[in-house]
């Protein structure tokens, strides 16, 4: 089951007792609006995501419909600050099947469709790279580092160090697209299976092809 970026009004407005139109006059939006939201009809926004929140009094990511459920006795006497500064991005990746050779939101579009996850996003907070895409992993190849069921949200956009893992494409006959980890050295670029089940490969700088596709930036785990 895909990570989902429903929003949990229907079961909010139970829980307060409110009516569409009791939340429309308290967000300034409109119930026919509203009523797509809670129906998972129509894609919230950023903007419309805020009003939610502080209607709800709610953070934002509280307001996803699915989430890691919280233990019970946690202090309830924590107090949160009034006002932050901090600005809340979210932006919504979509989910693929395999990894597009070349990142864009119009590719990573096609390859959702074609690798059968039309529709399927995850919500991502605070990143400006709207390249990004999330791999759906759907085996236990990369195991033990990634396992079937994790979304891994790679960003075309972010600079990728040694030690850090990516997707890559190397070879020069036949170009490979692969997820390794990278290892820069003065002559060599070296890759590294994320399962340690296969023997590094060293390509010669400047001769070899090789170039990222995008770093991995975050993982989310499938949550029982």
């Amino acid at each position: 089951m895909a990570t989902s970026t429903e929003l949990r009004v229907k079961e909010l407005l139970r829980e307060k007792g409110w009516t569409t139109k009791i939340l429309a006059e308290k967000t300034g939006m409109s119930e026919s609006y509203l009523t797509h939201i809670k129906n998972g009809t129509r894609r919230w926004n950023e903007d419309s995501l805020r009003k939610l929140a502080d209607a709800f009094e709610l953070t934002p990511i509280d307001l996803f419909a699915e989430r890691r459920k919280r233990t019970d006795n946690i202090d309830k006497n924590i107090s949160m600050p009034e006002k932050s500064d901090v600005e809340l991005k979210v932006q919504v990746v979509p989910v693929v099947g395999e990894v597009p050779s070349n990142p864009s939101p119009y590719n990573n579009q096609l390859a959702q469709v074609t690798t059968g996850y039309k529709d399927v996003f995850v919500p991502m907070f605070n990143s400006s790279d709207n390249s990004m895409f999330a791999l759906a992993v759907e085996n236990n190849v990369l195991a033990p580092a990634f396992v079937k069921g994790d979304y891994l949200i790679f960003s075309p956009e972010v600079w990728t160090r040694s030690g850090d893992t990516a997707a890559v494409e190397y070879g020069n006959e036949t170009p490979v697209k692969a997820i390794m980890q990278v290892t820069y050295t003065e002559d060599f670029i070296v890759l590294e299976s994320v399962s340690h089940k296969h023997a590094p490969i060293a390509l010669v700088r400047g001769k070899d092809h090789f170039r990222i596709i995008g770093r991995i930036v975050q993982r989310i785990q499938k949550y029982a």
